[in-house]
């Protein structure tokens, strides 16, 4: 076990890597406008680190700015109608938090008079906030001391000590020691610096240790071990779920959509009526009468636990069709962008034969 001031002295040095070599990015304030008093904004830290979740960084940017633009403060969000914001996060993935999103910023509002707590222990009760949200809440945002975990910071521990248990056998392990190097000052800086050096040096594959700041004190770079950790135990094998997607378009070009059920994957959001997503081949009666065609090719989308196949069932419907389910939206109100990516990759299939039929 380090000693306190050799621990001390690793984190000095990784805020002082951190003031030179921070990351820019819109939700945060400059590490040293941090030591200076100023500190980020903690609608804006929640709200990007619920879009971080299992999110790389490149693909959270244009949706963080979007959103702040136009709901700038937790108030306008919880004011929100829930099919605009879940259309503006069509995209993301993950869509319970989304839904999360807004129960969350719908209590701070109400129960907190539009302030986040400023305690772990007070965050943690809000929904859709786990203990790595509410710890990274509150030291970024209220320079709380609190310890941060995520992948970045779980493979840094496991190589500046050496650990060689799997994860995540060895997550308590790995979350003790970055807990032991957690600073009383400036820790939301610290936290932070902690990811970037993740992300930017101490990376999954060919790390950069010649560039680390801790590269004279990394135990598995000393042992030649830096590139093999953190070690993890075998994935088991996604299963394959089928199901039908059905894409109907009227002769006035309307598309017949509907939006799913509140709960369970891709609750809230719209699509495309269709089956049951299972392991055997479904085959449940069209939303309407009409001469249906098959396209000779599959929507496929990967989800946390699953590989998903569609196949693609379209047909043109007269003016007055009564579907039985969903309802027809105007070619004019109809934006494949507000679809999640799985729905729109069967829109991006179906659309051009639609045309051709119409």
């Amino acid at each position: 076990m380090r000693e306190a001031a050799d621990t001390a002295r690793l984190s000095g040095a990784l805020l002082e890597w951190y003031d030179r070599h921070a990351r820019v990015m819109p939700w945060r304030v400059a590490p040293r406008d941090g030591r200076s008093g100023l500190r980020a904004d903690p609608y804006a830290v929640w709200l990007s680190e619920v879009m971080l979740q299992q999110t790389t960084v490149a693909a959270v940017r244009p949706y963080f700015e979007t959103f702040t633009r136009r709901w700038p403060t937790v108030r306008a969000l919880a004011a929100a109608e829930d099919a605009e914001v879940m259309g503006a996060w069509a995209g993301l993935g993950y869509y319970a938090r989304a839904r999360n999103l807004l129960k969350c910023a719908r209590v701070v509002t109400d129960d907190h008079d539009g302030r986040f707590p400023d305690s772990y222990a007070a965050l943690l009760k809000l929904p859709g906030v786990g203990p790595y949200t509410a710890a990274a809440i509150a030291a970024i945002a209220f320079d709380r001391p609190e310890v941060v975990v995520d992948g970045n910071v779980e493979r840094v521990m496991a190589r500046l000590h050496d650990i060689r248990a799997p994860l995540p056998t060895a997550k308590p392990e790995l979350t003790a020691l970055a807990a032991r190097l957690t600073p009383r000052k400036r820790p939301g800086d610290y936290a932070q610096a902690v990811m970037d050096l993740g992300a930017t040096v101490c990376t999954p594959r060919s790390p950069a240790c010649g560039i680390c700041p801790w590269m004279q004190d990394c135990a598995a770079r000393a042992a030649g071990a830096a590139a093999e950790l953190p070690r993890k135990l075998p994935k088991k094998a996604k299963p394959v779920r089928l199901g039908i997607a059905y894409v109907a378009q009227r002769t006035d070009g309307a598309l017949l959509l509907e939006r799913r059920a509140a709960r369970g994957l891709l609750g809230g959001m719209l699509g495309w009526p269709g089956s049951d997503w299972a392991e055997t081949a479904p085959d449940p009666a069209p939303p309407l009468d009409a001469q249906w065609e098959e396209l000779d090719a599959e929507a496929r989308h990967t989800f946390t636990h699953f590989h998903l196949r569609l196949r693609i069932h379209i047909a043109t419907a007269p003016p007055g069709a009564t579907p039985s389910r969903g309802q027809f939206v105007e070619r004019t109100r109809f934006r494949p962008a507000e679809l999640p990516t799985v729905m729109r990759k069967v829109f991006d299939l179906a659309h051009g034969r639609l045309d051709e039929i119409r």
